[in-house]
């Protein structure tokens, strides 16, 4: 079947209870086939419907180790960065900072509440495109927190089980509070 004439599909994201969320996610072996790379384009036509930051081949009930960043400016995140979505399959962290900061995530598979999360200020990572070449990168800020952020779902880890304290976490409604706050002149 020629995976190229297919139209992407939005698929259904998996909540926190649904056993794949809990699993570590199994390393990728043939980036090219036609498959994998159909699944691809409906793991970035997901990301793009739902207005995330990023998402992980799990969160769509596929165990799978590939994830895409896609950070952009929204009324969940005003502050993010706009970045091409981009596809890391197998992805792994080589280098973290010493220096931890903590901020606000949400998460699809955990929906109505944030949590406030400590996570690596910079690290330097290595991941496999959709066309299997090798990458290696730096990022830091918001950008190194989305990669933690994904990576742990491929890890059967969500952001939850990072959150040092339950007063750390908040509703989706009291963020969008505190969001509008922060913004006022």
């Amino acid at each position: 079947m020629d995976s190229s004439n297919l139209i992407p599909r939005v698929l259904e994201i998996a909540e926190l209870g649904a056993p794949v969320i809990r699993a570590r996610a199994t390393e990728v072996t043939n980036i090219r086939d036609p498959q994998l790379q159909a699944f691809i384009d409906d793991l970035l036509a997901t990301v793009a419907d739902e207005s995330g930051m990023g998402i992980a081949a799990p969160q769509v009930s596929e165990s799978q180790r590939i994830i895409v960043l896609s950070p952009q400016p929204n009324a969940r995140y005003p502050y993010a960065p706009t970045m091409e979505p981009t596809v890391m399959i197998n992805p792994e962290m080589l280098w973290a900072s010493s220096e931890i900061g903590k901020d606000w995530e949400g998460c699809l598979t955990v929906p109505g509440i944030r949590g406030l999360v400590p996570r690596y200020q910079a690290i330097r990572i290595r991941y496999h495109t959709r066309q299997d070449a090798i990458v290696e990168t730096t990022y830091e800020g918001f950008l190194a927190r989305v990669f933690q952020h994904e990576v742990d779902h491929l890890d059967g880890v969500v952001f939850l089980d990072r959150v040092e304290s339950t007063k750390d976490l908040v509703t989706e409604k009291e963020w969008q509070r505190m969001i509008a706050q922060r913004h006022q002149p």
